[in-house]
């Protein structure tokens, strides 16, 4: 897969897109200094927007930008498009939920906006419930309903028993079963998807070093790596021990050499038992087993790398990594990404990936 070009132009405007309200301000855009938009695994994307907060008026004077809420307050629903300005691609959608006014003594004033993605009341919202023979897409399912969201669910219909929720966040109460059960959990514009871990592929791509990679930063890393994850605890109903033991379940995207058998290569078995989680089937005991050892096995080959500004680079993405070197040339599953802007660097992303396999020199 050939690194795709960002643009058909050799030169284009890669200065982000901002709607307040559904609307293109002439004022918000001209304004615009600079621009961060987080995401990470998990959910919850954040960005800050930076404007300068002083502006012409008719009469030939100056004054406070945004200090009369017409166009930027708290509560604003604000969407970032970023990209090629002539197609720009939504990269950000959410509330603006803080204010940050700044009045240095040298220079302009400036106005900092922070805002959440529409996780945010799933977020803040704490419970205490008791949920009764339910699957986690059931489960899935209620927590976007309750916060006006459309659930995307793959998987996951299994029954999970009974689960408490007890003084916790829905968002952090789901995250918690998805961990145990190796799934993912993010907001896409007013959508909740929720699929296991190895089944996620929110788009592919190829960044070619000292091309649209501009630098990358590889680790291999053999100290949290083992070569097989146990679980064991009790059945109360039956009346007797239950237990799994794991050697990797979904390890995809990559290929080459895993780290257990580097590992084992190198400095023998090594065997990680969990017996904290409390676990009441073998079923329970096989999946989280599996989602153990498979997150420590994903993390065996790390990247942390700035690319040109790319708006299809998001958490989810498999992104094929060249140009590097045979050992880490591979394919690699996006866990977070920082698309930033501003007028001096102009638009990048930095991202961090992993993958489960090491190549061969």
């Amino acid at each position: 897969m050939p690194e795709a070009a960002l643009s058909p132009m050799a030169v284009y405007s890669a200065r982000p897109t901002v709607r307040v309200d559904g609307a293109e301000l002439l004022r918000v855009s001209e304004l615009l200094l600079a621009m961060e938009m987080r995401e990470r695994e998990g959910g919850l994307s954040a960005l800050e927007l930076r404007f300068s907060n002083v502006a012409s008026d008719p009469e030939g004077g100056a004054g406070p930008a945004f200090e009369d809420e017409e166009r930027l307050r708290l509560g604003s629903k604000i969407a970032v498009y970023a990209g090629d300005a002539s197609a720009p691609r939504e990269i950000f959608r959410g509330t603006v939920t803080a204010l940050e006014a700044e009045f240095p003594e040298l220079s302009p004033p400036e106005l900092l906006v922070l805002a959440e993605d529409d996780c945010q009341q799933a977020r803040m919202a704490r419970r205490t419930a008791v949920h009764r023979d339910v699957s986690i897409a059931d489960l899935a399912r209620a927590v976007a309903a309750r916060h006006g969201l459309t659930p995307r669910i793959t998987g996951f219909t299994d029954g999970v028993g009974t689960r408490v929720q007890l003084n916790e966040s829905d968002l952090a109460f789901l995250g918690r079963l998805l961990r145990r059960y190796d799934g993912d959990l993010q907001v896409v514009g007013r959508e909740l998807h929720v699929s296991p871990r190895g089944e996620v592929r929110r788009g592919a791509l190829e960044l070619e070093l000292h091309s649209q990679l501009r630098q990358v930063r590889m680790v291999a890393d053999l100290a949290h790596q083992v070569t097989e994850v146990t679980v064991s605890g009790w059945d109360p109903v039956r009346g007797q021990r239950v237990s799994a033991a794991s050697r990797g379940a979904s390890l995809e995207p990559g290929r080459g050499r895993r780290g257990a058998e580097v590992l084992f290569d190198a400095l023998g078995e090594r065997s990680e038992h969990l017996g904290r989680p409390a676990v009441t089937t073998a079923e329970e005991a096989r999946a989280l087993a599996d989602a153990a050892f498979d997150r420590r096995a994903r993390r065996f080959v790390c990247a942390e790398g700035t690319a040109e500004g790319n708006p299809a680079l998001r958490v989810g993405t498999h992104v094929q990594l060249t140009g590097i070197s045979a050992r880490f040339d591979n394919t690699y599953y996006v866990v977070s990404a920082c698309h930033r802007f501003d007028v001096v660097r102009g638009y990048e992303t930095d991202f961090e990936a992993e993958c489960a396999a090491l190549g061969y020199p």
